[in-house]
């Protein structure tokens, strides 16, 4: 059983920044890769970024790419979600899971996944 624990969201202004954090625990993370998706109020949960198990690869979506930054700490079981240059539009709830496949954006297939922290920009 693995449990993932978001933390870092908050209240920031347009152009401000946040560092999410998500902490597993149950299960090392080094073999998996895991992403970060986000989900804003009356829409659907989106894809934002992931990362391989090693940290060496990453992609992003397109809305945030330049801006945002994922990374990993496996010596700590922690990923990270470096959010520069915030928009209201980032304004969401931020979930990190894990996933067996490196390159799925699909929902699908991450199996375990966070409680989410919230993140509001103000313009």
């Amino acid at each position: 059983q693995v449990q993932l624990v978001e933390s870092g969201g908050g209240l920031v202004q347009a152009g401000g920044s946040l560092r999410l954090s998500c902490a597993a625990s149950g299960r090392t993370l080094s073999s998996y890769a895991m992403g970060w998706f986000r989900q804003a109020p009356g829409k659907e949960r989106e894809f934002v970024a992931a990362i391989s198990g090693t940290g060496g690869a990453r992609y992003y979506a397109d809305s945030v790419k330049g801006r945002f930054t994922i990374s990993r700490a496996n010596a700590r079981n922690t990923v990270y979600l470096q959010m520069n240059s915030l928009k209201p539009e980032d304004t969401a709830v931020y979930y990190c899971a894990r996933t067996l496949r490196f390159g799925e954006r699909s929902q699908s297939s991450y199996d375990y996944w966070g409680q989410g922290t919230q993140v509001t920009v103000s313009s």
